[in-house]
């Protein structure tokens, strides 16, 4: 009797216990020179880069990254030492180590008090289950939240990420903001009776805690790619150019930016696409971290979309209104050109398959020297306050769209002011950062 209790104890804990990538722990940070001969050996190796500084190219890198380094004869120097720890030490799952930073229940708790609180303007739907079992939520606001009505819509999405943890709470705080500020605010009331937000701060709850908990440098989902490596870029999996090349994602499960089985293998980014089918999307902005950038369509390429000139002077707007809150200047420009090259990506999918302006926002800081992933828990509200103006720029710009739609007209609104600067000018500055 005793055997068979013993037994169904084992069962019972390996049944219950999550599956955790212990391969993930042998991964450094390295560096190596930036000259001609480096890029074009690096080019098309799928490298999860971090950032360039001082002439160097830094990068997290698994064994296979430094077998496949030595093999191409490419010199790098460890800088392990130099960053915040890769692995969280004699931790456990209920020690709440990241701070002012939502975990998953974290998220869920203050989302259903939102809802509790404002019963009338905010609601929480379940959209759909991560691999792991856990709730992507979604959080409606409108005036009149409870109908289906003919306004204008924008999404706001954050954590494709695992350990972009800024990008959960810039988007959490704005629907906070959003509803705690409607009874006194004359223009959120408007903006909020005139159309409906929803607000998904965390699209990748599975890689969120295993980032907190376990491997802070955490990347993609929790896939177990049965080769012994872990994880789908969730942002190389939509179906718009997927694997459109080997060098804005990879086919191999290794890599930092592997874009899955197929297009949308993943339950994240189906959760995202059946929104998507249900509701119509005006506009998107979808956060990520860090660079402190604003990128549009296309990024599978280098050359320009069909309404490039639109979402330019959109993203101009934004960058101009978010400047003087905090004295921070966010670059602007088209993502494949700007900044690097990306396939299966979110804002290429919403906008060349349903044709809005998508942007995403790469949050602060500019580069690791000033936190790189790792941003205060002082500057969280900083980070939201200079990114509220442009949230609810781009809201009322969907607005006139769809009132403008209604009556049968095709005009395009922004303003003219100094932000619409040209883009060469602006691009020396974010070039070559690759998150």
């Amino acid at each position: 009797m005793k055997k068979k209790v013993f037994l169904f104890v084992v069962f019972f804990s390996i049944l219950f216990t999550p599956l955790i990538p212990q391969d993930n722990y042998n991964t450094d940070i390295i560096s190596v020179d930036k000259n001609q001969t480096i890029l074009e050996k690096l080019w098309g190796m799928n490298l999860d880069l971090l950032m360039e500084r001082n002439g160097k190219i830094f990068i997290v890198a698994s064994i296979d990254d430094l077998i496949k380094l030595e093999e191409k004869n490419i010199t790098y120097t460890l800088e392990t030492q130099n960053f915040y720890p890769l692995k969280q030490e004699n931790i456990t799952i209920q020690s709440g180590i990241n701070g002012a930073f939502h975990s998953y229940k974290e998220i869920e708790q203050d989302l259903l008090a939102i809802e509790s609180a404002y019963p009338n303007l905010a609601r929480v739907i379940d959209i759909g289950d991560s691999l792991e079992n856990r709730n992507i939520y979604a959080l409606k606001i409108s005036d009149n939240v409870q109908m289906e009505e003919d306004e204008a819509r924008v999404l706001f999405l954050g954590c494709h990420h695992a350990r972009e943890w800024i990008s959960v709470e810039v988007p959490f705080l704005i629907g906070k903001y959003l509803v705690e500020n409607y009874a006194t605010n004359s223009e959120i009331k408007e903006l909020v009776n005139r159309s409906e937000i929803w607000i998904i701060p965390l699209v990748n709850p599975d890689g969120l805690e295993y980032s907190i908990h376990f491997y802070r440098y955490w990347r993609k989902n929790m896939r177990d790619n049965g080769d012994g490596s872990y994880g789908v870029d969730l942002n190389r999996n939509y179906s718009f150019k997927w694997g459109y090349d080997n060098t804005g994602s990879s086919p191999l499960p290794s890599s930092g930016v592997y874009r899955g089985k197929s297009p949308f293998s993943e339950p994240e980014t189906q959760a995202i696409r059946d929104l998507f089918t249900q509701k119509n999307f005006q506009a998107l902005i979808t956060y990520h971290s860090y660079s402190q950038v604003i990128l549009y369509s296309w990024g599978y390429t280098k050359e320009p979309s069909y309404k490039n000139e639109l979402l330019a002077n959109i993203a101009a707007e934004m960058s101009a209104l978010m400047e003087p809150v905090n004295g921070r200047l966010y670059e602007y420009g088209q993502a494949g050109d700007f900044f690097y090259l990306t396939n299966g990506d979110t804002t290429d999918w919403s906008f060349g398959v349903y044709g809005i302006p998508s942007y995403t926002i790469e949050l602060p800081p500019v580069d690791q020297i000033y936190g790189g992933f790792f941003n205060a828990e002082e500057d969280i509200n900083s980070i939201f306050n200079e990114n509220l103006p442009s949230a609810l720029y781009l809201i009322d710009w969907a607005i006139q769209q769809n009132q403008d739609k209604a009556k049968g007209k095709t005009t395009l609104r922004w303003q003219d002011n100094e932000a619409r600067q040209s883009l060469n000018g602006r691009q020396d500055k974010a070039k070559g950062k690759t998150i």
